[in-house]
């Protein structure tokens, strides 16, 4: 009896382990198909299954979040602080930060982004940007999204020194605007076969969660009167536009060359005219104290 029960015990447990891999292979399979559904047009969504997995997993957006999280833990304990869900003179005097008069320190057109006002500032990007990040950069992977990312901050910056010179730029905005503004314009054009029962709520969440944060980044403008360095909002609405344009091409483009599309080079041209006509107008036109 007692060897009858050891030979049931291990049959137990061979099959106990054979069945795990597999319960894990299945919900590996049906986050893939969510991630399609939610990412891809249907045409696409079964070249994408067949070429799925986690390997390389999204590095980039994770990278980059636990940089900004790191940045913003420094700040808040280990420099002086009166309190720190929401900082103070600590990341005005950070040399990451964007200041009108320091701009001659190029860097620091794209510093910002790693440098964030507050305990709310700081999850909100990272909340949106893991979010999306994520399941893009499965689907689009690491360069794709780093692109669109780093083409948004750097948008933001850059608009900013121009439409609103006098005002300084912390948090990575321009750069989940970037994402999302990508992802907007795959999600309309592609409105039916993108979920197309859920797209509607798709869209209008987007627009509602856009249109209250731009919002508020307004108000904190031009309406309060707060002490300190005003921020900039027009990050915010750079980061939008380089996403709706670069962030289009590059996340529609899905197993196709990027090199072959004219919409992408329309994109690049467009950037590079406006990247070195902001880099001319700080250098020779900007109002701001040098």
């Amino acid at each position: 009896m007692g060897d009858n029960d050891i030979e049931e015990q291990d049959t137990f447990h061979e099959s106990d382990n054979r069945g795990n891999p597999k319960r894990r292979g299945r919900r590996v399979e049906k986050f893939q198909k969510n991630v399609s559904r939610w990412m891809l047009p249907e045409d696409l969504r079964e070249m994408y299954l067949e070429r799925a997995n986690c390997c390389p997993p999204p590095i980039f957006i994770i990278l980059v979040s636990l940089v900004e999280l790191g940045v913003f833990i420094y700040y808040a304990v280990w420099k002086p602080q009166k309190q720190w869900v929401t900082l103070g003179a600590g990341i005005w005097e950070s040399p990451l930060t964007y200041k009108p008069e320091q701009r001659e320190e190029a860097w620091r057109f794209l510093s910002y982004m790693f440098v964030h006002a507050g305990v709310e500032h700081i999850l909100g990007n990272l909340i949106m940007q893991l979010f999306l990040g994520i399941p893009l950069e499965l689907v689009h992977k690491g360069f794709e999204v780093g692109m669109v990312y780093i083409a948004g901050v750097l948008a933001g910056s850059l608009a900013s020194s121009i439409f609103d010179p006098y005002s300084a730029l912390v948090g990575a905005s321009g750069g989940v605007y970037a994402l999302i503004g990508g992802y907007f314009m795959n999600a309309v054009v592609n409105f039916r076969e993108m979920m197309p029962l859920l797209g509607v709520f798709r869209i209008l969440v987007i627009v509602l969660i856009v249109g209250t944060d731009v919002g508020f980044a307004i108000y904190r403008r031009f309406i309060t009167h707060e002490a300190g360095m005003k921020v900039s909002f027009v990050a915010h609405i750079a980061g939008g536009v380089a996403g709706m344009t670069i962030g289009y091409v590059f996340f529609t483009n899905y197993n196709k060359e990027l090199l072959k599309d004219p919409r992408f080079w329309l994109c690049i041209v467009g950037y590079i005219v406006f990247f070195f006509f902001a880099v001319l107008f700080n250098i020779f036109l900007s109002p701001a104290p040098a």
